[in-house]
């Protein structure tokens, strides 16, 4: 076992955490600063927030947001811990009888996949177990969707993942609306719930930034932070968005499992 989070391999292999007790062995050992008390067996989900490093505040770094608001919610935003075997910042937290591994990559968008698909090796993962959460050009500002499977649409960060998984990316998916509540704006509480039974492709919760008017202005919209107007918005998605991807992951927690 290595001391910065990755396992040594032996016997001509790599090894590998299994069933929650093993994964919490591993975890306590190669993050220092991560406390696990072991659980008794039950579901595990990562949650990836695709973003650039050192890029917080950008419209393309709104995964990120995400995560980082999702660790408060669940208490864990003290827990982050770099993993230098994964290239990426981990937290582990429990939901119900299910675990959550959130998981921030640090390595450039372009190479989020490598990232995400390694440490879902190591917590024994498959695609469908694996949450992307990442910003939508083509949904304006706030709005929401969380679909299974579909291409990449352009986005270089989820055509990583997808590459790295082997998620399937031809398969349609199933919505229904949510409501947000009393005071949520109209473009905030439209959300697209994805079907729950389709092998091998990822659930994905769009971060709509909104596309601008003028295509060369693309990248400098994607790669700018949000004006101070956005920025207001700003507390209210990040909490919607953590509903979604938490109210979804405890859907399907109580049915059986999709992985092998």
């Amino acid at each position: 076992m290595t001391s910065g989070g990755g396992v040594r391999a032996g016997n001509g292999g790599s090894m590998r955490p299994r069933g929650f007790l093993g994964a919490g062995q591993w975890l306590s050992r190669a993050m220092s600063r991560c406390v696990l008390e072991p659980r008794p067996p039950g579901k595990r989900w990562m949650v990836a927030g695709l973003g650039n490093p050192g890029l917080p505040g950008t419209r393309h770094s709104v995964g990120m947001a995400v995560l980082g608001q999702l660790a408060r919610r669940l208490g864990v935003a003290e827990s982050w811990t770099r993993d230098r075997h994964c290239a990426a910042d981990l937290a582990l937290a429990p939901l119900g009888d299910a675990q959550l591994v959130l998981l921030r990559p640090r390595r450039l968008m372009n190479a989020n996949g490598r990232s995400v698909a390694r440490a879902a090796e190591l917590f024994g993962l498959t695609a469908e177990e694996v949450y992307l959460v990442h910003d939508e050009l083509d949904k304006p500002l706030g709005r929401l969707a969380l679909k299974l499977g579909g291409s990449a649409r352009g986005h270089n960060g989820v055509r990583s993942c997808i590459s790295c998984l082997n998620s399937n990316v031809s398969l349609p998916f199933c919505c229904a609306t949510g409501s947000g509540g009393p005071g949520v704006p109209q473009h905030l509480a439209k959300a697209s719930w994805a079907s729950l039974a389709l092998p091998q492709a990822m659930p994905r919760l769009r971060v709509g930034i909104g596309r601008p008017t003028h295509p060369e202005a693309v990248q400098a919209h994607v790669l700018g932070c949000f004006s101070p107007a956005e920025q207001e918005l700003l507390p209210l998605l990040l909490d919607r968005a953590t509903d979604l991807i938490l109210d979804h992951i405890r859907e399907r927690s109580q049915g059986p499992s999709l992985g092998p």
